[in-house]
């Protein structure tokens, strides 16, 4: 077996080197994303908040009263943007959502307002108030939030899960997201923090662990998460959709699977694609009450 150094770490979990034609892969979303953009309606750039990066675009559903659907991007908390993403929105309106595209700032930040991890993840609670206060404006019906996220995303999407609303603001409902999605998504830290090219840019500490590993939480007392990875992913990425649905129990986790064929950028453009299991899954997700 081999030893778990900073090299093994690095291996694991890089992967763009592990997905040798990752840039045509983002090639092939900023290319759908702009073309999105041009042929749908959309409110961009909306401020959340005043604080960096505190913007969401929101792509409004044909029809009124509709389901919601949250999106977070991946890219390690430290690059790419909700513009890189608008893809998604064509196929998950075509399913009768109203999308929220989220962006949030970026690790390490500057010297004068640095970001790390738990901040991303107060900014994503912030967004996700502000759709329950506001997106009925916009044809959403704000009883029925799903989030949706990849990668750094698909972890801010479970943390959204076990948010403890009442904190976020008083006039929220304990339960304001029920329904999550985390695609590639990681959910302990700790082995993150033992990974040298991104640590020197999310800076996390043992107390980020303990704050921001939903693994470690107890499981949330409503709600239900999917989880999937693609089958080409590392051992990691394997391990960490396996430790969510261990931790948290099949009530919370009723979906677990690792889709075979895919890799981790390539399992992002299978859910835009009618027909795929992810596209079922997602389908499944926005359209049930819980």
């Amino acid at each position: 077996m081999a030893a778990k150094n900073a090299a093994w770490h690095d291996r694991m979990y890089n992967n763009r080197a592990l997905v040798p034609d990752f840039a045509d892969h983002f090639a092939h979303w900023q290319n759908a994303s702009q073309q999105a953009r041009t042929q749908l309606k959309s409110s961009l750039d909306i401020p959340y908040g005043e604080g960096l990066g505190e913007t969401l675009d929101i792509f409004p559903a044909k029809d009124p009263n509709a389901p919601v659907v949250v999106f977070i991007h991946g890219g390690y908390w430290r690059s790419l943007d909700k513009s890189d993403h608008s893809f998604v929105a064509p196929v998950l309106r075509d399913m009768g959502a109203c999308v929220v595209v989220v962006n949030y700032a970026l690790c390490p930040g500057t010297t004068d307002h640095p970001v790390r991890i738990p901040d991303i993840a107060l900014q994503m609670a912030k967004a996700t108030a502000w759709v329950w206060r506001h997106i009925a404006e916009h044809g959403g019906d704000r009883k029925n939030i799903s989030v949706i996220g990849h990668s750094a995303g698909g972890h801010l999407a479970a943390m959204l899960l076990g948010c403890d609303w009442k904190k976020v603001g008083r006039d929220l409902p304990a339960g304001l997201v029920r329904k999550a999605m985390s695609i590639s998504g990681l959910f302990d830290l700790d082995p993150i923090r033992k990974t040298p090219f991104v640590q020197a840019d999310l800076r996390i500490t043992p107390q980020h662990v303990r704050m921001a590993s939903p693994a470690k939480w107890q499981r949330p007392r409503q709600g239900v998460l999917y989880t999937v990875a693609g089958g080409d992913e590392s051992p990691e990425f394997l391990r960490h959709n396996r430790l969510i649905h261990q931790a948290w129990g099949p009530k919370t986790v009723p979906v677990c699977e690792d889709l075979a064929g895919l890799n981790h950028f390539s399992i992002v453009t299978d859910l835009t694609r009618p027909g795929s299991r992810l596209h079922r899954l997602a389908m499944d997700l926005i359209q049930q009450r819980v």
